[in-house]
């Protein structure tokens, strides 16, 4: 009888254990945090009476990924052409390689912006209604050759769009690089550049997957280059001129991106942009920034222009940290609320409570976690690369990268922005679906996607001071998670075959 029982014991545990294996959701853990930890894997969890619990719905889906990344700019590309080759391959294969952040999404400028070394236009000569002396030789030296590198890196390609920061100004009402707006009887010389860029670019085997129409078309103070639109004047520009231009020219398939500024002001542009169908022809999506505010998200102008245009894109195109020179090899900074914006000293008195100090790694993360969760689709940082003191600019306007260089001593420092980025562009992969879940501890920010491999990428950022567990639920599956305090994770929950 004793030994019936002794085997009766033994089966039920191996039967409760086989149940545990059963439940055990197949997860791997990437942590990068305050403490100091850099996409470093964490598998070692302990209980917590006290977990929240995350539950994911892989059949509630969202907005589809277009992708993540950063900027060519002609200051980033400079900067590589300085340093030795085998730091300059390091951060190509850091931002480009399957192993790195493997960045999908890309932008560059057209004609010179203030992360350019000097002011200059494809169309220098005056009154050349035709582009006859239409060239890129500005883009030769640096600019091509920096993506030429990244694509040699890149195992699946990345889309790459270029905006304009201004036309030549022989073609605007002022005849200045600042500000300013384009005169309408060049309208259709405008719309033959972005044609002869497109085709100009082809030539050195770099495909250019689309355009924003201009970057910040309310101006930037009227300090480096910018050319005005109103939203009328943009549609305008791009139902009657852009669109037709590149469609005449075999270029119907380059996508068209609206508006290109800060968030707050999106639900005027989108109204004009997406006004009836005429109107809507040849944009193909939404262009936003993040500069309105160091901590808001704007959901619900996100979730405005979607509900506007819900087969459209709507990408943030531009970000990072700005009027701020960085602060080298000091990871401990970029998790302090130190970091000031253009904001902090001339944002207009009733604007000022959108501009507080910040922690760049928490203004990144919630950033792009709030963007994801308000159906954006794509995240572009702004220059991949800077020197110590946030240059080279023309206009002294120095800004922070993800890599911090130093040309003389051949130095490189990959900041703790470089590895949040990463957490999104390595991870969630073009064509991902934006899922839904549920999330019982709002101290914690998360989203998730599911990979067209079936796998499903979960973002969690804890901003807070405390160390926090939450278990992860998908279906009858589950798993104990335990993410330091201010620490961001990605966890990878594997394919569940049925």
């Amino acid at each position: 009888m004793k030994t019936k029982f002794y085997f009766l014991t033994l089966f039920l545990i191996a039967m409760i254990s086989c149940t545990q294996v059963d439940n055990k959701l197949n997860v791997t853990v990437y942590e990068t945090s305050e403490a100091g930890n850099k996409l470093t894997p964490i598998s070692t969890f302990t209980s917590d009476e006290n977990a929240s619990i995350i539950t994911l719905n892989p059949k509630e889906t969202f907005q589809t990924i277009t992708g993540f990344g950063g900027a060519f700019t002609e200051s980033s590309a400079y900067l590589l052409n300085k340093l030795s080759k085998k730091n300059r391959d390091t951060i190509l294969q850091a931002y480009f390689a399957e192993d790195g952040a493997n960045y999908s999404l890309t932008r560059t400028h057209m004609n010179s912006c203030d992360f350019s070394l000097n002011q200059y236009s494809y169309s220098p000569v005056a009154e050349d209604m035709e582009l006859e002396h239409f060239t890129i030789k500005e883009d030769m030296d640096d600019l091509i050759p920096m993506i030429k590198d990244a694509m040699k890196v890149s195992k699946d390609g990345f889309k790459i769009f270029a905006s304009p920061w201004t036309a030549a100004p022989w073609m605007k009402d002022n005849k200045k690089w600042v500000g300013g707006k384009l005169l309408p009887k060049y309208y259709d010389t405008w719309a033959l550049f972005f044609s002869k860029y497109a085709d100009a670019y082809k030539e050195e085997g770099i495909d250019i997957w689309g355009f924003t129409v201009e970057n910040e078309p309310h101006g930037n103070g009227n300090n480096w280059e910018s050319m005005h639109y109103s939203p009328e004047e943009m549609t305008e520009f791009v139902q009657h001129h852009l669109g037709p231009k590149l469609e005449a020219d075999g270029k119907g398939d380059l996508k068209i991106l609206g508006y290109d500024q800060n968030r707050e002001g999106l639900k005027e542009w989108v109204d004009v942009m997406f006004k009836d169908e005429a109107s809507s022809k040849y944009y193909d999506g939404t262009a936003i920034h993040w500069y309105e505010s160091t901590y808001e998200v704007f959901p619900e102008a996100l979730q405005y222009a979607h509900n506007k245009a819900p087969n459209k894109y709507l990408i943030e195109t531009e970000g990072c940290i700005d009027s701020q020179v960085p602060v080298w090899q000091d990871d401990a900074w970029y998790w302090k609320k130190e970091a000031t914006d253009w904001g902090w000293d001339w944002a207009p008195e009733k604007d000022k409570h959108l501009h507080p100090k910040y922690a760049p790694v928490n203004r990144y993360a919630r950033d792009i976690i709030g963007c994801l969760n308000n159906w954006v689709d794509g995240w572009v940082d702004w220059n991949m690369v800077l020197d110590t003191k946030g240059g080279p600019n023309w206009f002294e306007n120095w800004c922070v990268a993800p890599v911090i260089v130093d040309p003389a001593k051949d130095a490189v420092y990959f900041t703790p922005l470089y590895y949040t980025m990463a957490h999104f562009s390595k991870y969630i992969r073009p064509e991902a679906k934006v899922i839904g879940l549920e999330n019982s501890d709002k101290e914690l920010q998360v989203t998730a996607a599911q990979n067209t491999d079936g796998s499903i990428a979960v973002v969690v950022f804890n901003e807070g001071k405390t160390k926090k567990s939450f278990k992860l639920l998908l279906g009858e599956k589950e798993t104990l998670v335990n993410i330091d305090a201010q620490a961001l994770q990605t966890i990878m929950v594997s394919t569940i075959k049925n």
